[in-house]
This record gives C-alpha cells, structure tokens and sequence, in this order.
C-alpha cells in the first residue's frame, strides 16, 4: 500500500495546494494544465459549457497527469455528485452552501451508505469498471475531497455550524458571488470582503479544515496565504486563451 498522502490528506494537513479553474469544457486544455504545475484542476460544471461527456473525457486526460480533480457541480443536487463522482472526479465543489443543513446534504449525496445517500454502482469509471470496487466503497470518503462555496451572508453568519461538518474539508470563497451579494460587486479589497475572508480563514482553522479561494490578482496571494488560505486557484483556461490570443493580435497589428 502506498505511503503517499492522496490529496485529501494533503489538504487536510494544511499543505498549501495551487490549482486552477478549467471553464471550457476542453479534454486538452485539461491535460496542458495538468501538466503545468498545478497540484489540482477544478473542473467547472457551474458556469462552464460542458456536458457528462465532456467531462468524462477532461478527467480521463488529466488522470495522465499529476494534477488532482474537483468538479464543480452546477447545484447542490443529490444526482449530480452520482454522476461525477462516477465518472471518476477526485472531489466536488458545491456552490452555494448557506447553511448546516445544505452542508449536511453535500456530505450525504458525497458518500455511500451508511455514511450517505450516495447511489451505488459497481461498473462506473470510479470504482475501475468494477475491479476496484470493494475498495473504492470502502475508502471513498477517505479519498475524495469536499469543498463547499462561500458565497452569501448567511454563509458568513454559518461558518462554524457548517465547518464542523464532517465530510466538509474545505470552506472555498467564490470571490464575485461573495462580493456581489455584500453589495461591493468585484472590490476584492473592501473592508467587509476582507472581514469576510478572515472570518472563513478563521472558521476552517478551528474546525481542522482547509481555507480554500479563488485568487483575482497575483499580488494577493502572500496577503491570502498570510490570513490562513492553502487551497488557491488563480486563473482559467478561457483567460489564459483570451488573454493569450489578444497578445498575439496585438503584436501582429503592432500594438
């Protein structure tokens, strides 16, 4: 058996983990990323174009690569953990959890019973088409990894009741959603967002789990790490495409 930590262990033991956000449902655009250096890559089934197909094909590029897999889930909905988790993610991302008891769901559609409501299969990608299945229902929820959004005041006023959820290991800002719903959209340096942070740093520490962000400016990331954050992401596939593309239009038309 191996001795290497997986990635859950690795973010519950406070390791400080770079990732970013993968938004246009591309398989090679995955694997480029996976192959650049980042420790995770969370997949965006929110916001992003893709359907189960395309999923199944960004994780099956990036399992050729060191980097982990969280997919973020489009709502926090019982089938949608099934589906890709199935698929073989290495954890989920949940927007929008407010409460204790939204928590509490996260963890419930994230595992199998008797830990969870979580529908069980034998020949899904996950479990190796069936090889893998013993051990995968007995070690899944020591394996996979949960991270739930912080993204609204009540959220704020539920840290602690939410932290303390077993089977939550990272409470993660979604920086926009956050800001816009404190009504200071996109001020990622005003005084209640920065409270804010401090206050979901602060809970995560207490409970033994993991601050997780989304980095908007490169010059954040020591003031980020400084207030107790290690699960970060900075950047996309789309910005990277868009931006880059920009470049290379500019240098041709000599701007």
């Amino acid at each position: 058996m191996s001795t290497t930590p997986n990635f859950r262990e690795r973010v519950l033991g406070g390791e400080w983990l770079a990732g970013t956000f993968i938004n246009l449902g591309s398989s090679l655009t995955a694997e480029i990323a996976g192959r650049a250096g980042f420790d995770w890559l969370m997949l965006d089934y929110e916001h992003g174009p893709g359907s189960d197909e395309t999923l199944l094909h960004q994780l099956q590029a990036a399992s050729a690569t060191p980097a982990a897999t969280i997919v973020r889930l489009a709502a926090n909905e019982t089938p949608r953990f099934k589906r890709a988790l199935d698929l073989g993610a290495g954890g989920v991302m949940v927007p929008y959890v407010s409460t204790e008891t939204e928590a509490r769901a996260a963890v419930a559609a994230f595992r199998y019973p008797p830990r969870g409501v979580r529908g069980v299969a034998k020949s899904n990608r996950a479990a190796g088409f069936g090889i893998d299945f013993d051990d995968y229902y007995a070690h899944a929820h020591e394996r996979l990894v949960n991270m739930v959004q912080i993204e609204t005041p009540e959220a704020l006023e539920n840290l602690d009741a939410m932290a303390a959820v077993d089977g939550v290991d990272v409470l993660f800002v979604g920086p926009l959603d956050l800001t816009t719903n404190l009504g200071v959209q996109g001020n990622f340096d005003h005084p209640l967002f920065v409270e804010a942070r401090r206050r979901v740093a602060k809970s995560a520490r207490a409970a033994g789990k993991a601050a997780g962000i989304l980095v908007t400016a490169p010059n954040q990331i020591p003031v980020l790490r400084e207030e107790g954050y290690t699960v970060m992401a900075f950047g996309s596939d789309g910005g990277a495409v868009t931006t880059g593309l920009r470049q290379f239009a500019a240098a041709l038309r000599g701007k």
